[in-house]
């Protein structure tokens, strides 16, 4: 089986490699793709959005399976477009993943179907978001509708904070045509919760939990980012909240997309907070979380094309997935400056003697290749990911890896998983 992967970042890597684990798959293909990924699949110089490209490829080259990795090309409606082909694609219609292209239409479904989340309200216009902050208290998010890379949420401290992100967001046009509708919301206490799920309509298989670091500095300080590392499971919240994390939330949002003509084919992503009132949204991703997927896909046992074909033949509910009892922590090196303006083109060394060791994996992000060397390509590198038999002995590994790797600049938070340890101690 011929297998094309969408997508150029550390989530593409880690699905380009679990791909390659699969009896069922010869060849895997990735577009763009980045210098790790060339190094077990083919990379086509195609971007995500080359949709009249791609399709061409597929015909030509025989591709059994297209996966989709991020969210802008389902959000242009690429799954469609295969479709009108005949072709076989794994991710939702744009009409399923609007859930991630505007914040107001999730927190709309989720006020009609009752789904719990934070309390909200919309804006189109300053003076009206300014005036209703007013009368508000903080802390308070603000959130550009649209889609912003991870980036558009500001959790305000003070009012005045707020006001100056709105004003960013929706006069100084921050986040671009993202931002010029802005959802103000409830501040949720609690703790975060990444729960991801393998959905086909109402089926929904639940993938095991993550815990998602966004701060870019230690200590969650500093400016939001895509995330900068992982940790999978998360040993402090237990079952049963996650188990009413699927009742309440992913279960019931599944069957919302149905009943409003919009079925849902791919994974849903779940943002949670686990409140004292129980887990609440925070926002939902229309595919794999990056770096979520960087811990959940080692975990995974069955095989992953299986699961797609699954999906893509309306027998997910026949599957049973199986997991590795393994903790893994994934560690992300950033260039400096990110997540604002960043310098590329630095080269990086120290990959190659981790490539034939079984419990680490280092899935590439914004990396390419020149000439004989790696260099960087973008914000977040790269990210180390280690197994282990508790999340301790996975953090140690991680960490002792990062420091055998080396780029100008290069950056990363130093407590990914401390919290893990910090509560399991408090517990015992």
């Amino acid at each position: 089986m011929k297998v094309l992967v969408i997508g150029q970042g550390g989530r593409e890597h880690a699905l380009v490699w679990k791909l390659k684990q699969s009896s069922r798959v010869c060849e895997v293909y990735c577009a763009p793709g980045n210098g790790g990924t060339a190094q077990v699949a083919e990379n086509i110089p195609y971007k995500e959005t080359d949709v009249q490209e791609l399709i061409h490829f597929v015909k030509e080259e025989g591709i059994d399976y297209t996966i989709v990795g991020p969210e802008n090309p389902l959000l242009d409606g690429i799954v469609d477009a295969f479709h009108r082909q005949g072709l076989r694609i794994f991710g939702p219609t744009r009409a399923a993943a609007l859930i991630e292209g505007s914040k107001s239409f999730a927190k709309d479904l989720m006020q009609k179907y009752g789904i719990p989340t934070g309390a909200y309200a919309t804006f189109t216009d300053l003076d009206e978001a300014l005036n209703y902050l007013d009368q508000q208290q903080a802390p308070i998010v603000v959130k550009a509708d649209g889609l912003a890379a991870g980036k558009g949420v500001v959790v305000a401290r003070t009012i005045k904070e707020a006001k100056q992100a709105v004003k960013e967001m929706m006069a100084g046009k921050r986040f671009g045509e993202a931002g010029t509708k802005v959802v103000i919301e409830e501040y949720l206490e609690g703790e975060e919760l990444s729960l991801m799920a393998f959905v086909d309509g109402e089926v929904v298989v639940p993938m095991v939990a993550a815990q998602d670091h966004k701060p870019v500095f230690d200590g969650d300080k500093g400016p939001n980012t895509g995330g900068m590392g992982a940790y999978s499971p998360v040993p402090h919240i237990p079952d049963h909240q996650i188990n009413q994390a699927v009742e309440t939330i992913l279960k019931p949002v599944a069957k919302a997309l149905v009943e409003e003509g919009r079925p849902f084919q791919g994974v849903l992503y779940a943002g949670l907070m686990i409140t004292a009132e129980g887990p609440k949204v925070i926002e939902f991703n229309v595919r794999l979380g990056d770096p979520e997927t960087q811990v959940v896909l080692p975990r995974l046992k069955t095989d992953l094309m299986d699961i797609i074909e699954a999906i893509y033949h309306h027998r997910l509910d026949q599957l049973e997935l199986a997991w590795d009892d393994s903790a893994a922590v994934t560690v992300v090196a950033a260039s400096e400056g990110y997540p604002g303006s960043y310098p590329t083109g630095r080269v990086i060394t120290g990959t190659e003697e981790w490539l034939d060791e079984q419990d680490v994996m280092i899935f590439h992000a914004g990396t390419r290749e020149e000439g004989e060397h790696l260099a960087t390509s973008g914000g977040r590198v790269l990210s180390v990911t280690a197994l282990g038999q508790d999340i301790a002995s996975a953090r140690d590994k991680a960490y002792h890896v990062l420091t055998t790797l080396s780029f100008d600049g290069m950056h990363y938070r130093k407590d990914i998983g401390q919290k893990a340890l910090d509560k399991s101690d408090h517990s015992e």
